[in-house]
């Protein structure tokens, strides 16, 4: 009811302000084809105001009208900005004076509601956090700001970055106490099956991030964030092109954290284009004072990616195909059944992407698979080695498995805390979990709080030298004898993953990885829908990894694979 006000609210001003605008199209646009933001590009929308065919209002305004139409359906917002058409008219006043910021200039973009506004709330989904207004802001929100980008509202998103509830009743992704489930524009319907009949999506949203509005053009592009697959997972699933960047890549100062070892935000877009002109702009030009990380990888001249958009970038490029657990199951060392593999419309869909990067040119190197997935040693194989998750992995039952999320979400969760000052509800992880307990009748905790529970278990004095040995192990594994091993071994450009399933390996030792949308397979679950059901097609896509510092290439492969297949459409329910 708050957020359809907040958009009604807004609406009624720019009708009300519509003249009062300076910058205001020339009347010849009614002889014109109207202009619609529906599945419009930045550059276009940066064309259309250049020539006077719109204004930066008049594109906020029909942003927010399909806000108003649709998002009851698909719960993709969590506030709305009250200051948007302020914005949009200072831009316009901005672009009449000749003063144009950047290629974002008067461009709506979403937040995901764990990167501090101080002009909105930012709650992270939490119950606790409801109406929570930081001190400061977070860094690449200033970037955006400073680039002439209007943040027209923040995103929903699983709670805490779906690092409150685990085993043995996982949170479902989507999901927060402040609004509920998210649903997926190209699916949006409730699971109907009787065990799962809660009000989760048939289809799901994926990762902590959501991509909901932007598949459903709510706004040009949205910033999401990544500790292990909520950049890649949620950009799948809505088919959007997703890029998880290097961890430092992007300044993490002002964003809730789960652990600052893996952490990360990133760009999601409708297009490779439109996702790497929002990098430019999330990099800050120099490494900020407030995250060591940012000094890791040098920006490009200008910050501008949009130089490694090259229709030939395929050509002669070295890709590897990691056929062992990503394409084909295998036995890990010691147990008896094989794990992970392709199902036949997921096999097949690749075949197509191997196929298409051959006709572009590249040079395919199938296998190449990665050391640490096939190593016969159990010491040495990453499958065997998990992230502790939930309470099965609570103190004591944790030998086998990383404490590198339960220890580092109890020291930056803590330390975010300390920096929001009296702004802060509670004041420690632990006062967060009392609150959940004493608040869980108003849905605070639907799913428990296991997660919360074995990361506020770890002592962070005594606790230290066991994280630091599981955080050498990850990025071992995962990157000197993982992915490095693999580029090196088969001299690779980047390794082609099916769909998401890089996010986890990726993320250990903070590498990138840029998904692009393809194809679309049959949404059949394990436990099948009910008769008479017929679920709607899954969006699937391809992901390019490689190792630190590589977005410059992976963006090139990325693009030159867009270009050539052109296989995202838009969700049909939402013209």
């Amino acid at each position: 009811m708050k957020l359809a006000f907040s958009v009604l609210f807004l609406l009624s001003a720019a009708t009300t302000l519509c003249g009062q605008t300076p910058a205001r199209a020339p009347q010849s646009q009614t002889k014109k084809k109207p202009f619609s933001v529906v599945e419009a590009t930045i550059a276009e929308m940066q064309a259309a105001m250049r020539e006077g065919r719109v204004t930066s209002r008049q594109i906020v305004t029909e942003y927010l009208l399909r806000i108003a139409r649709y998002n009851r359906g698909l719960n993709a917002v969590i506030t709305i900005n009250p200051n948007a058409l302020k914005e949009a008219d200072a831009r316009d006043r901005e672009r009449t004076l000749g003063k144009v910021r950047g290629p974002l200039h008067g461009i709506p973009i979403a937040l995901k509601d764990n990167m501090l506004t101080m002009d909105m709330p930012t709650t992270g989904g939490a119950l606790a956090f409801d109406g929570l207004i930081p001190p400061y802001e977070a860094t690449l929100t200033k970037n955006l700001r400073d680039a002439g980008a209007i943040i027209i509202s923040k995103t929903t998103m699983t709670e805490l970055a779906n690092w409150v509830a685990g085993g043995p009743t996982p949170m479902v992704g989507g999901y927060n106490g402040l609004i509920g489930y998210s649903m997926n524009p190209y699916d949006p319907r409730r699971d109907p099956r009787p065990d799962t009949f809660d009000g989760r999506p048939v289809l799901a949203t994926a990762g902590s991030s959501s991509g909901v509005g932007t598949a459903a053009n709510f706004w040009a592009a949205n910033v999401g964030s990544e500790t292990s697959g909520s950049i890649l997972s949620p950009s799948n699933q809505t088919m959007l092109v997703g890029i998880k960047p290097t961890v430092g890549r992007i300044s993490r100062h002002g964003i809730i954290p789960i652990t600052a070892d893996q952490d990360t935000a990133g760009p999601m877009a409708k297009s490779v284009t439109d996702a790497a002109i929002l990098l430019g702009v999330l990099e800050s030009a120099a490494p900020d004072p407030n995250d060591p990380a940012t000094q890791k990888c040098a920006p490009p001249p200008d910050r501008d990616y949009r130089k490694f958009l090259k229709r030939d970038g395929l050509k002669g490029a070295r890709i590897g195909i990691p056929r062992a657990f990503y394409y084909d199951s295998v036995t890990a060392p010691g147990e008896t059944k094989p794990r992970e593999g392709l199902n036949p419309d997921q096999n097949k869909v690749m075949d197509e992407a191997i196929a298409a990067l051959k006709k572009q040119g590249a040079v395919i190197v199938d296998p190449a698979d990665i050391p640490s997935i096939v190593s016969p040693d159990p010491q040495d194989n990453l499958l065997k080695w998990s992230t502790c998750s939930g309470l099965e992995n609570a103190k004591g039952k944790d030998a086998d498995c990383s404490v590198v999320f339960k220890y580092g979400m109890k020291r930056d969760f803590n330390k975010w805390l300390g920096s929001l000052g009296a702004a802060a509800p509670v004041k420690s992880l632990t006062e967060l979990r009392e609150f959940n307990s004493a608040h869980a009748k108003a849905g605070a905790i639907k799913y428990g709080q296991s997660q919360l529970d074995i990361s506020d278990e770890m002592d962070l004095d005594a606790d230290r030298a066991r994280y630091e040995a599981d955080r050498a192990k990850d990025v071992r594994l995962a990157g000197a004898e993982g992915i490095d091993a693999a580029l090196k071994k088969y001299n690779l450009d980047a390794l082609l993953f099916p769909g998401s399933s890089v996010a986890s390996i990726a993320a250990k030792p903070g590498y990138p990885t840029v998904i692009v949308p393809f194809e679309t397979i049959p949404n059949a679950p394990a436990v099948p829908f009910p008769p008479g059901f017929t679920a709607k097609p899954a969006p699937f896509g391809v992901s390019f990894t490689g190792t630190a510092c590589s977005e410059p290439r992976l963006i090139e492969l990325a693009y030159s694979f867009e270009q050539a297949t052109k296989r995202r459409v838009p969700p049909p329910s939402f013209p």
